[in-house]
């Protein structure tokens, strides 16, 4: 029997303030697949990804992540669900009051069935995942630079050992040497862990970087979806004016 898609959404329709952003929107994640989300500002990237993550009910249509409906009402089932992914925002979200070490090991205490010791050790396993050292659990992240920021946050997604990692511009901000080192990273971490990820993003670069698979939304709706090859050959007012004469980068 074939394993059900990581992600699936099918005819999701959101509105927010009255205005539509997504109708009858359809999108099929596979296990292994690297999604490069694109879409212009206002169209809906940012609903689509608290969809996924279920802090946004949509309006109609289904969410579904490892075959389980996310308006499932076990309870049991959806923290289950929950734990299966791990998410990296764009700013990094760190907990300002809390060290590095403090930040990682959040959603290990959450589980309440670790002690101290065991969560010392996964939160260092974690540092060294991301090419941090264990004295960096000690500093609080106003003295972290952008790019130990990323390395920090993406520590914390990885604690709880997710299938599906959710990234939202993981390299915005950072200059273009910090950036390549990030990619370089997420592309290790994701061949050696067989992450299924999903990220936004208007690098190309990045995009060409990671990404085997792109996923373009426009016009309320994913209009096209495909290898980086099958998505140089469609014809779309976005798809054309976001990679104009630039369209070699992506292959």
């Amino acid at each position: 029997m074939s394993q059900p898609p990581v992600i699936e959404l099918s005819g999701v329709s959101a509105s927010f303030r009255g205005r539509l952003v997504h109708c009858d929107l359809d999108l099929r994640v596979e296990e292994g697949q690297i999604v490069g989300l694109l879409g212009g500002s206002g169209s809906g990237k940012t609903t689509l990804l608290r969809e996924i993550l279920g802090l946004l009910q949509p309006d109609t249509g289904v969410v579904r992540l490892f075959g389980v409906d996310l308006n499932d009402p076990d309870v049991l089932l959806q923290r289950d669900v929950r734990r299966r992914l791990g998410m990296l925002f764009q700013h990094g979200a760190l907990f300002s009051a809390l060290s590095v070490f403090d930040n990682i090991a959040f959603p290990l205490r959450e589980l309440r069935c670790l002690d101290e010791d065991w969560i010392r050790r996964l939160v260092h396993l974690k540092l060294a995942m991301v090419g941090l050292e264990e004295a960096h659990g000690k500093l609080m992240p106003a003295e972290l630079s952008g790019g130990m920021v990323k390395r920090v946050a993406l520590a914390r997604a990885l604690a709880l050992e997710p299938e599906l990692l959710l990234l939202d511009e993981p390299t915005a901000g950072l200059d273009p040497d910090r950036s390549q080192n990030f990619v370089e990273l997420v592309g290790d971490l994701q061949r050696e862990l067989g992450l299924t990820v999903v990220m936004v993003t208007h690098d190309l670069n990045t995009l060409a970087g990671l990404a085997t698979h792109v996923a373009v939304l426009a016009d309320q709706q994913i209009v096209a979806f495909g290898t980086k090859d099958e998505i140089m050959t469609v014809d779309h007012p976005f798809v054309t004016g976001f990679f104009g004469a630039d369209r070699r980068k992506l292959l």
